[in-house]
Order: structure tokens, then C-alpha cells, then sequence
């Protein structure tokens, strides 16, 4: 097996001329380097009044590890995490990595129950986390929890003094021997990821060094990373999107960061922006769109690059913010289980003149490095030809080591290093990933396949909304006599459902995709999970509750 570069050549390597060890190569080795390399130069802050050093980041993350140590067992291999995107959180977060334990983060705007399914099946003994935090996001951990305040104050002089000379005499290679890093293979488990829940019960992803750092090393050769780069850090780490952009990005490649605990807060994420020259923000279409409409457009004069992920970024989204703040967002994609980045268009101002062009909008981009994609027909069976529409499917080595404790479930998604997304694509004669549709958001209704999105961004049309909001969703239930029944849950509106499917009918859209008048039904809030995208689970369940007498009979 090929072991992974992560990144610039060891110190030693440079001092020498010769190879450090392989297993040298990790996250973590990476981590301490750049730390050093930062000095006095900023590396992690936060809207909280935190501003670390290099230098002085590292220094906390050694004294944490020393208190963490005694607290934890030996054997405790998996440790939860339970924290907003702060300074503190990423300490709490590089402790644990450097000490070889598997961080959980735990997504905390989930309910009671999916949160005890989280811990029961990563068999956690303990979640790092603070009483106020829980009382604020109304849960409960019960005795597993650590609290992350009680944590700081066990620091005794002793650890602070020995992490002191650690961090900032201590040769990197003595100090790498020290942490025991040379132990690190590129295959171990580095974090597990719950998905969102979104269609079903949250799964454990098991993400590997090898996993993180692929990914770590394609964005660095899209966007070129530098020290004057500061990443706006709004996406919590339960979220693979935001546990790989904003939390591993800054700490093994060159950016600082500056972390927000609420990505919907725009006043503070715009002061943030301003205080610290912000260049990167990586982002969701739902949160891109909150920026428009509430934060002074002063507040992002030095962004660089804007990226929507995680779910569709419409047209409307990009020309608002483009036109309020002079930078146009562009598109990337990926999936938990892609460690997460599968594809993305570069911005313009990344952009190496003399290599083949890098974005076109209305795609998701072309495959990052080490990627592959292709295309199949709906059984998986059969490779289809360039332009044509059918399953993607990606490989490479961001895909993940598995399921946790689920070969079975890792084998429906997984065939020889393929991992199905579940998403309808088509691949371009240069490489480009247009996303079509979520095979899970079409409707099987007298034997054709009925997307929900191109229904849905009918109905929202009709129903005026602007600047790509969502006024109305598609989902589906069953229906005994055509398969599936098509249902719209919408905001309040004045809109009559019979005008609506009048006005469908007169665009011409077919009769199999025109849900019946009395299909719709009202709803104070769309549901959506903490990353801004749509609860698709919950608007199944809310539809089964509303039309269940229907269905019955």
C-alpha cells in the first residue's frame, strides 16, 4: 500500500536530505509543523475574544492532552465531544487526535433520542461538553459528560510547564517520539461521523488519516492555501464539512481561522469577517442566503472564495450574494462518507492561468485529485456513456473505511472501492458532475420516476418565492393504487393549492408529477437538520401524520 504525503517535507528531511519514517505522515505530525511554523502569527480565534498563536494553540493543546490523559482510561478508544465551533472546541479536538483516540462530535441539534442511539453505538464512556451548552441546546448526557470548563481548570503548573517546553523548545522529531505519533498508519480510524439522519437513522462513519488527509491535500491544490488566508469557521464539527474545512484545514495547511458557534448569527459571522481580514468562507446555500439579507456588506470586502455546499446552490443565491457582496459563491459537493469533498469549481481568484479550466456553474465541478466518478444505470449494474443520466458513483481515497459495526450496510453502498452516493448525475466529455437529482427524492408513480426537486422549484415559483428560498417541499407517501402519492408541505401562504396545480397544469409539466389539490398541507416551519439541510426524514414522518387517514383508507 502506498503511504499517504500530507503535505510539505519534515524537518528533518530538510536538514538531512533522507526520508523520515512513513508513518510520520499524518494529520497530526502535520499539525504540530504548522503550529510551529505560525510562531506569533495567528492560527485560531473565535467570536468568543479567543486569539491563539501557532505557537500558543499547540501549547494548549499539549496541556489539555496531559489532563485528558489522566481522565481517560488507556483503553477508552472512542471519546465524544459535544461543543459549538470554537477555539476551545479545536483544542479539545487536536488533544484527542494526538493522543490516538477517535473523536465523536456529536451533533447537538439533534433530539434526545437519535443522541442516545450516537453514543449507545459508538460505545462512549464519556462526551466532552459544558452544562451550559447542554441546558442551552435542551440535552442531556447524564454522567458521561466531561465538563470542558471543570477540564481547564485541572491543568496543574506541572503540565503547563512541560508543555511549555514542549511546544516551544523540544525539536519536532523529539517531540513527535514523545506523543508516541510514529505510531500513526494512514488506515486508522481518525474520527466517526454520524450522517444527518436525514432519510433514516444516523449511521456511524468511520473516517481513516488516509480519508481526511486525501482531502486536505485536493483542496490545498484547488485554492493554493497561504498564510494570509483566514477561514471563516461557522460549520460545526459533527458535520464532515465543517470537521474537514474548518477544523483540519487551518491546523495542517497554512490558513488561520476564526470560529462562530451559530452559522445562522450573520451580524456576528460579518464582524468576525471584518476583525480578521476573512479570505475562505465555506458555507450552505441556507446560510449563504442569511448573509444576504443581513450582513453589512462591508463585513465581507476581503472574502476571497465562497463555497454552497451540502445541498443545491441555486442560481438566485449566487446572483444575490454576488451582487451585494462582489464575489460570486461557487459550487462544491460531497458526502460523509466521502470524507466529504467529492468535487467543486474553483473560484476565479484560485484559478492557475494555463491549466484547463476548473469550474463551470451549473455543475458541481470536476472530481478532486485521486478522485474518480462514474455513471451507471439505477441498478448499479451497467457503466453508462458520457452525458448520460444515472447513479454516481465515486472512488478514491477519501472513501470511508465503513460503517460502524455494519459490513452489511457498508456493502450496499461500497462495490470494489465504489462508493454509491445515491445521487442522479451526469459526467460532461471534461470531466464536470452535474447533480440531478437524490435517487432517494423521486417517487416511483405508475412505473416512472418522478423527481420531487423539479416539482418543488415549480411550486415554489408559484408560490413567489425570491433569491432561492424555499417556501415548499415534495415528499411522498405510500399510495396502494399508484405506488406512491406526491405531497407539498408548505409555509403559510395565500396561495390556493387548486390555483397552484392550475397554473402547473398550464406550464405543461407532466400529469405525473402535478401533486392533487388535496395533497397539500400547511406547516409553521420547514424542518431542517443543524448543517441547513432539509430534514428529509421528518418531512416523511410529518406527511405520513397529516394524510393518515387518507392513506388508510
Amino acid at each position: 500500500m502506498k503511504v499517504a504525503d500530507f503535505g510539505p517535507p519534515h524537518p528533518l528531511e530538510i536538514m538531512t536530505g533522507s526520508p523520515v519514517s512513513p508513518s510520520l505522515a499524518s494529520l497530526q505530525r502535520q499539525m504540530l509543523f504548522n503550529c510551529r511554523r505560525a510562531g506569533q502569527r495567528m492560527k485560531v480565534a473565535d467570536s468568543l475574544g479567543a486569539r491563539l498563536t501557532g505557537r500558543e494553540f499547540l501549547l494548549a493543546v499539549l496541556v489539555v492532552k496531559r489532563v485528558l490523559e489522566r481522565v481517560l482510561a488507556a483503553d477508552e478508544k472512542r471519546v465524544g465531544v459535544m461543543l459549538p465551533p470554537t477555539a476551545g472546541a479545536a483544542v479539545v479536538n487536536a488533544a484527542l487526535a494526538i493522543m490516538g483516540r477517535v473523536t465523536v462530535n456529536l451533533n447537538y441539534t439533534t433530539s434526545q433520542s437519535i443522541l442516545d442511539i450516537c453514543i449507545e453505538r459508538a460505545g462512549l464512556r464519556h462526551v466532552i461538553s459544558s452544562p451550559a451548552f447542554l441546558a442551552r441546546v435542551k440535552l442531556d448526557l447524564g454522567e458521561r459528560m466531561l465538563d470542558a470548563g471543570t477540564l481547564r481548570k485541572q491543568a496543574s503548573l506541572s503540565d503547563k510547564a512541560i508543555a511549555y517546553v514542549q511546544a516551544r523548545f523540544m525539536p519536532l522529531n523529539m517531540l513527535e517520539s514523545a506523543l508516541g505519533l510514529g505510531r500513526i498508519r494512514p488506515d486508522d480510524p481518525l474520527t466517526i461521523i454520524f450522517t444527518s439522519g436525514s432519510t433514516g437513522d444516523p449511521k456511524g462513519v468511520v473516517l481513516t488519516q488516509e480519508n481526511v488527509g486525501s482531502n486536505l491535500r485536493a483542496i490545498d491544490h484547488l485554492l493554493h492555501l497561504s498564510p494570509s488566508d483566514v477561514a471563516l469557521g461557522v460549520l460545526p464539527f459533527f458535520h464532515s464539512y465543517g470537521y474537514t474545512t474548518t477544523f483540519w484545514t487551518p491546523l495542517t495547511l497554512e490558513p488561520a481561522v476564526a470560529y462562530h458557534t451559530d452559522p445562522r448569527d450573520a451580524q456576528v459571522v460579518g464582524r468576525l469577517a471584518r476583525e480578521h481580514h476573512a479570505t475562505l468562507l465555506m458555507a450552505t446555500p441556507t446560510f449563504l442566503r442569511i448573509y444576504t439579507r443581513r450582513t453589512p456588506v462591508e463585513d465581507f470586502s476581503t472574502l476571497e472564495c465562497v463555497f454552497g455546499a451540502a445541498e443545491k446552490l441555486p442560481r438566485d443565491v449566487c446572483d444575490g450574494f454576488e451582487k451585494k457582496f462582489g464575489i460570486r459563491p461557487s459550487e462544491a459537493y460531497g458526502a460523509t462518507e466521502l470524507s466529504p469533498l467529492v468535487a467543486a469549481n474553483v473560484p476565479i481568484s484560485r484559478h492557475v492561468p494555463g491549466r484547463p479550466p476548473d469550474a463551470r456553474e451549473g455543475t458541481v465541478g470536476k472530481p478532486i485529485l485521486g478522485c474518480r466518478a462514474r455513471i451507471t444505470d439505477r441498478d448499479g449494474e451497467r457503466e453508462l456513456p458520457v452525458g448520460e443520466e444515472g447513479l454516481l458513483w465515486i472512488t478514491g481515497p477519501n472513501v470511508m473505511q465503513g460503517y460502524l459495526d455494519r459490513p452489511d450496510l457498508t456493502a450496499k453502498v461500497v462495490r470494489d472501492g465504489w462508493y454509491c452516493t445515491g445521487d442522479i448525475a451526469r459526467l460532461d466529455t471534461e470531466g464536470f458532475i452535474t447533480i440531478t437529482g437524490r435517487e432517494s427524492r423521486f417517487s416511483k408513480i405508475g412505473g416512472e420516476m418522478v423527481p420531487h426537486i423539479s416539482i418543488e422549484e415549480a411550486i415554489n415559483a408559484e408560490f413567489g418565492a425570491v433569491d432561492g428560498e424555499l417556501l415548499a417541499v415534495v415528499t411522498a407517501i405510500p399510495d396502494k393504487s399508484k405506488g406512491e402519492r406526491l405531497i407539498v408541505l408548505h409555509l403559510p401562504s395565500s396561495r390556493e393549492p387548486r390555483e397552484v396545480v392550475r397554473r402547473l397544469h398550464e406550464q405543461g409539466l407532466p400529469a405525473l408529477w402535478i401533486p392533487g389539490a388535496d395533497s397539500f398541507a400547511e406547516i409553521a416551519e420547514l424542518p431542517v437538520l443543524g448543517s441547513g439541510k432539509l430534514d428529509l426524514k421528518r418531512l416523511g414522518d410529518l406527511a405520513r401524520e397529516r394524510f393518515a387517514e387518507k392513506t388508510a383508507t
